[in-house]
């Protein structure tokens, strides 16, 4: 049985949000710390990406391991505690790195688009 053009996308496109996803927390959070909901919920409000739990909290546990975040425990006047997440010195500066290549690369193919 032959590969279809749908199949291929479907493998695609979860491997191109995930490097997508991990730039997108880090930007969200060089401004504020955010739980986790809150972080889904802003992300989806300004890029229309669904951002399930069971692919939020792996992106930002392995963030966590990689010394790109930290978490504090948060108590709220009403509520469960929160887990909020923080960008560390080393999260910016590969947040950075992030934001330079981002522009190179979509500078790079939006002329291969637009060249037909």
């Amino acid at each position: 049985m032959e590969t279809t053009s749908d199949q291929v996308i479907e493998r695609w496109i979860p491997q191109f949000k995930k490097g997508l996803l991990e730039f997108l927390i880090l930007m969200k959070l060089q401004h504020d710390p955010l739980y986790g909901y809150e972080m889904a919920i802003e992300i989806k409000k300004l890029t229309s990406i669904n951002l399930a739990e069971g692919t939020l909290y792996p992106l930002l546990n392995r963030l966590k391991r990689d010394g790109l975040v930290e978490t504090e425990w948060q108590t709220e006047a009403s509520g469960p505690p929160r887990k909020y997440y923080q960008i560390t010195p080393m999260g910016r500066e590969t947040l950075e790195k992030m934001k330079t290549y981002w522009t190179e690369t979509h500078s790079s193919v939006l002329k291969m688009v637009n060249s037909g």
